[in-house]
């Protein structure tokens, strides 16, 4: 069984509030920073960039990040295949920059992680921050978003899915019935 719940206009309405919560948490954008986590992160940093200039009248920088080789499922998640790596794009330094990292569902943390890491190889930001237009719990990690689209309490046995116009042509965040537990 497939339940939205979150439709186009929920996604839209989620990222300006994200956006808003973004201006007023920084006093601006000044010194702040998009890095979106591929695949729908880098989307949804794209789409809280547009609103935070439609907002503040100026641009901000995004980025972002693969973070195919920081996992730490490689190994199970492989049969024999190699990772496929993306590619990390970050237009600016981000030392002594306020980074916000932007996902689409943070679950139990360990993608967030492998992110935190990427950035940190990078370079050594100011300040780190966290934006997810999900968070549905089961945290296995000491993870918490600073800005989130909406809070889905779940089961394991549910999971969440969240499509974007940009990869999926459609935006819409679902919940349907997961037939297996994740590791």
């Amino acid at each position: 069984m497939t339940r939205v719940i979150l439709d186009e206009q929920a996604i839209r309405r989620a990222t300006t509030r994200i956006a808003h919560e973004i201006i007023e948490h920084n006093k601006g954008i000044e010194n702040c920073i998009l890095i979106g986590i591929k695949t729908r992160g880098i989307y949804l940093a794209k789409r809280l960039a547009e609103r935070i200039e439609q907002i503040e009248g100026t641009k901000i920088p995004v980025g972002e990040i693969d973070i195919t080789l920081y996992r730490d499922d490689l190994t199970v998640k492989s049969n024999n295949e190699e990772p496929i790596i993306q590619g990390t794009d970050i237009p600016v330094d981000i030392r002594d920059r306020k980074v916000i990292l932007v996902d689409d569902v943070l679950y139990t943390g360990r993608t967030v992680r492998a992110g935190l890491d990427a950035l940190i190889d990078i370079g050594r930001p100011e300040q780190i921050q966290l934006a997810v237009l999900i968070d549905r719990g089961h945290r296995e990690l000491p993870i918490r978003p600073d800005y989130v689209g909406k809070n889905v309490p779940t089961s394991k046995s549910e999971k969440i899915v969240a499509k974007l116009s940009e990869v999926d042509l459609t935006d819409e965040v679902t919940i349907e019935q997961n037939n297996k537990i994740p590791l």
